[in-house]
């Protein structure tokens, strides 16, 4: 599942369909840190969920938690 930086951390992923988007939240268990992110409904679960794994990346990264 995790790849990279991620991985052994447990993350958190929710999907939330709204209208024709879908908005896609993952958060890591250890620091609390929670992001989001949107694509459109009809994109697969794995691009959304691989978006959001990158943009948490990103953040825990910039905030120097990885």
């Amino acid at each position: 599942m995790n790849k990279g930086l991620l991985a052994g951390r447990e993350v958190i992923i929710e999907f939330h369909p709204i209208g024709s988007f879908v908005k896609v939240t993952a958060m890591d268990v250890q620091s609390l840190t929670e992001i989001s992110v949107q694509g459109p409904a009809t994109a697969p679960e794995t691009t959304l969920k691989n978006n959001a794994l990158r943009r948490l990346e990103y953040v825990l990264k910039k905030n120097n938690l990885i």
